[in-house]
C-alpha cells in the first residue's frame, strides 16, 4: 500500500513513521509548511521542526517532501478566523485547518496519489457495512476527534490513525525505545499554526485595539477596561485583569464594545442547558431517524463527554443537555457523538 505520512517533527507523528515501518510499509513523508518566513510575528519558525522531520526521514530511509501551503492557509483559515472574531464569534481554526488544508488542499494536490494518508492524530476509524466512520481514541485526554469533526466521508476513508489505540504514555515509551530524536520534545499547544503564535498578538495585528468597559452583569458596575471585545470569548475565566474573582466573560455587546462579566456562581445568564447549531456537517451519514435521539457531545476540547438529546429544527439542530453548560460560545463547534461516545457523527456551528 502506498502511504503518505504527515510529519510535524513532534513525537506523535514521528512514532507514526516508526509504526508504519514496523508494519512493513515505506511511507513518503510530508511536512506541511504554513508559517510566513518574511513576517517576524507570524513566521512561526519551522527550522527545528524540519530538522527533526529530516532526522526521522534519514533514520527510516524515507523520502521527505516539504509542501508550502502558507498562502492557502492565510486565504482560508486565517480569513475565516478574523471574520468570525470581528463578528464577535469564537472560531476554531484547528477544525478548519484540518478540513481545508491538511485533508483539503494537501489531498487535492498531493494526497490523491496515495492509497492512504497517515497522521499523528489521536483518533481511529471503524469499517462497517461498507462505510468508514470516525471513532474516538482510547486515550480520552488526547482524543482529537473534535478537531476532525468537519472532515467528510471521502477524507476519513483515506486516513490512517496509528495512534488511536495507544495511550500517550505508550507513544512516549515507543519513541524512547526506538531512539527517536523527537522522543522528549514537548507537545505543541495547538494542532495548527496559531497554536505556536500568541493568539492576542495575532488578533491585534489584524483588528488592532479599541478600549471599552468591562461591566458586572448583575449590577451594571464598571469593573475595568478591555482593549477590544475581540480579545475575549464567552466562558473565558482568565485575562480580564480583575481582582476579587474568579470573573467569567458571560456576554459581549459588539455594537457598544462592552464585555459583560460575572463571578459566575449562580448567574443563570452564564449557563444554559441547550444550544442550536447551523449548517450541521455529517461525516459519514445522518443516523438520526427520530426526534430526541440520545447523544453525547462536546462544546470545547475536553476529555469529558456530556449526555443529551438532539432535535431537528427548521434552521438546523438543537441539543438539550443533561446538565448545565458554562460558556456556550457562539461560533464554536458543537461536536456530536453517538450515545456511547464511540463514533463522531459530525459538528455544527453554535449560534
Amino acid at each position: 500500500m502506498n502511504i503518505a505520512s504527515l510529519l510535524s517533527g513532534g513525537v506523535d507523528s514521528s512514532v507514526v513513521v516508526h509504526l508504519l515501518k514496523e508494519a512493513g510499509y515505506n511511507p513518503t513523508l510530508f511536512y506541511i509548511k504554513i508559517g510566513m518566513d518574511d513576517d517576524e510575528l507570524l513566521h512561526c519558525s519551522s527550522e527545528e521542526d524540519i530538522e527533526m522531520a529530516s532526522l526521522i526521514a534519514r533514520k527510516y530511509g524515507c523520502k521527505l517532501e516539504i509542501i508550502d501551503l502558507h498562502k492557502d492557509y492565510w486565504d482560508n483559515v486565517v480569513a475565516y478566523t478574523i471574520d468570525k472574531v470581528r463578528k464577535g464569534f469564537t472560531p476554531n481554526p484547528d477544525v478548519m485547518c484540518n478540513k481545508l488544508i491538511k485533508f483539503g488542499v494537501f489531498e487535492e494536490r498531493v494526497g490523491y496519489q496515495f492509497d492512504k494518508t497517515a497522521t499523528g492524530h489521536y483518533a481511529h476509524t471503524i469499517e462497517a457495512k461498507g462505510k468508514t466512520y470516525l471513532a474516538t481514541a482510547i486515550d480520552p485526554v488526547k482524543d482529537q476527534t473534535d478537531f476532525l469533526a468537519q472532515i467528510d466521508h471521502l477524507q476519513v476513508s483515506k486516513l490512517m490513525f496509528p495512534l488511536g489505540r495507544l495511550m500517550k504514555n505508550e507513544v512516549r515509551d515507543l519513541a524512547l525505545k526506538a531512539g527517536l530524536p523527537s522522543a522528549r520534545r514537548q507537545d505543541s499547544q495547538g494542532i495548527c499554526f496559531l497554536g505556536k503564535v500568541n493568539y492576542n498578538d495575532f488578533i491585534r495585528r489584524y483588528l488592532g485595539e479599541k478600549e471599552g468597559p468591562v461591566v458586572e452583569f448583575e449590577t451594571g458596575k464598571v469593573l475595568g477596561k478591555h482593549k477590544g471585545y475581540w480579545f475575549h470569548t464567552v466562558g473565558q475565566r482568565k485575562g480580564l485583569g480583575l481582582s476579587g474573582g474568579p470573573w467569567y466573560v458571560i456576554r459581549k455587546d459588539i455594537e457598544a464594545n462592552i464585555v459583560w462579566a460575572s463571578r459566575g456562581y449562580d448567574v443563570a445568564a452564564a449557563y444554559g442547558d441547550s444550544f442550536t447549531m447551523s449548517n450541521f456537517h455529517f461525516i459519514t451519514e445522518d443516523p438520526w431517524q427520530d426526534t430526541g435521539t440520545e447523544i453525547t457531545f462536546k462544546i470545547r476540547h475536553t476529555p469529558e463527554f456530556t449526555r443529551g438529546t438532539i432535535v431537528k429544527t427548521s434552521s438546523g439542530y438543537r441539543v438539550h443537555s443533561s446538565e448545565s453548560l458554562q460558556g456556550i460560545a457562539p461560533g464554536q463547534f458543537g461536536v456530536i457523538y453517538d450515545k456511547d461516545h464511540r463514533i463522531c457523527i459530525g459538528s455544527g456551528e453554535i449560534g
